[in-house]
């Protein structure tokens, strides 16, 4: 067996893991989640990708990766007024549409109608809050924060898939040895705490509605694609299904949605790994092993992010998104006839609103799709 298919199954796994931890955390946070219960959150989260990722990449033989849904994250963290009991009530919901959806085609197909101008419209609007507050947190502690922001941008003229993880790693060492850090913990194994569900139809529509549709659009039907260009013809349906299933099963344990990778994907899919592609879905076991590993030591890594500075979570989170920022807005403005819809599916969004209990994600992507449709009437009419 060639290293190259174990090495990029461990560095798929890293990067994904440590690029967005911070978001999950933030999260969990956001929805009053304690500390025992994030890193329950990240353990089955864990547990749930190295299942889903072993079994579909052996059962197909195509390097089948899973990932957290990171839009997902990013919405919950941007939410207010939710608690922790809500959030499991809606990661339940969630996962029965995505077990649906899987099922049954015709969903499939209903989601990818959507325009992808006002799918990512609401996306860039979910994220930009946090991609703000992260150079917001300058002020905390500017030698720190813009040093950090210099590495961040210096390593990604080069990398940009290992930039994040470089300010994540170099930013906790650089915190420890200059006293930011408190002290640190005891390292502990991994404990799974069931979440009793709270179900509510603010939290229904919005965290269930906009977590399925950002998940669908943004991660899985990407990771789909992903796949395609690789060469190969993914199950989606299969593969949907199978991760809804393997989140309904954690959402009792504070876990949110986990979904098909697009970015994990493309490491594990390319020539690089291996010249013959049947070769390559051996890298999704190696892929699954590592986040086996990150399971067991999960309420270790929370506890250590508990005791980082506020801030440097805050830019962490913020610069991960910075990208998925980047490339929402330029979906979002691509077809010129959709861009009145799309940015009010932005600003609308953006805008934090909430009427009703309800969310601004909701609200944006009605605005949007309101807008589109009565543009699309116009020009159907010839007004």
């Amino acid at each position: 067996m060639r290293l190259s298919i174990p090495v990029s199954g461990f560095v798929a796994a890293i990067v994904g893991f440590g690029g967005t931890l911070a978001l999950v955390i933030a999260a969990a946070q956001a929805v009053g989640a304690n500390q025992a219960q994030m890193a329950s959150a990240v353990t089955a989260l864990c547990l749930a990708m190295a299942l889903e990722t072993a079994v579909l990449s052996w059962r197909f033989r195509m390097p089948i990766v899973t990932a957290w849904s990171t839009p997902g994250a990013a919405l919950i963290a941007a939410s207010t007024g939710f608690t922790i009991n809500e959030a499991v009530g809606a990661f339940l919901l969630t996962a029965l549409l995505l077990i649906a959806t899987g099922l049954f085609k015709p969903l499939t197909r209903l989601i990818a109608r959507i325009p992808a101008s006002i799918a990512s419209g609401m996306l860039a609007g979910i994220v930009v809050g946090l991609v703000t507050r992260a150079f917001a947190a300058i002020p905390t502690d500017p030698v720190f924060i813009l040093g950090l922001i210099a590495v961040f941008f210096l390593v990604r003229l080069w990398n940009p898939a290992m930039s994040v993880l470089a300010i994540l790693v170099g930013g906790s060492l650089l915190a420890f040895f200059t006293g930011r850090v408190g002290v640190l913990p005891t390292p502990e194994l991994s404990t799974l705490t069931l979440i009793a569900p709270a179900f509510s139809w603010q939290a229904a529509i919005g965290i269930s509605l906009p977590l399925y549709l950002v998940t669908m659009a943004s991660q899985n039907l990407s990771g789909v694609a992903v796949l395609r260009a690789a060469g190969y013809e993914p199950p989606a349906g299969p593969a949907i299904a199978a991760t809804g299933l393997m989140s309904l099963l954690t959402a009792p344990f504070g876990a949110l949605t986990t979904c098909l990778a697009a970015i994990s994907a493309a490491i594990c899919t390319g020539a690089d790994v291996h010249p013959d592609p049947a070769e390559r879905w051996k890298t999704g076991l190696f892929y699954a092993l590592s986040y086996l590993v990150f399971a067991i030591f999960g309420a270790s890594l929370v506890a250590l992010f508990a005791v980082l500075p506020t801030s440097f979570i805050a830019l962490v989170a913020g610069l991960a998104l910075l990208a998925s920022l980047a490339n929402a807005l330029t979906i979002a403005m691509r077809e010129e006839g959709h861009r009145t819809a799309a940015i009010t599916a932005f600003a609308v969004t953006a805008s934090g609103l909430v009427l009703g209990g309800i969310g601004a994600a909701f609200w944006g992507l009605l605005a949007g799709l309101i807008v589109h449709g009565l543009e699309t009437w116009k020009s159907t009419w010839k007004i």
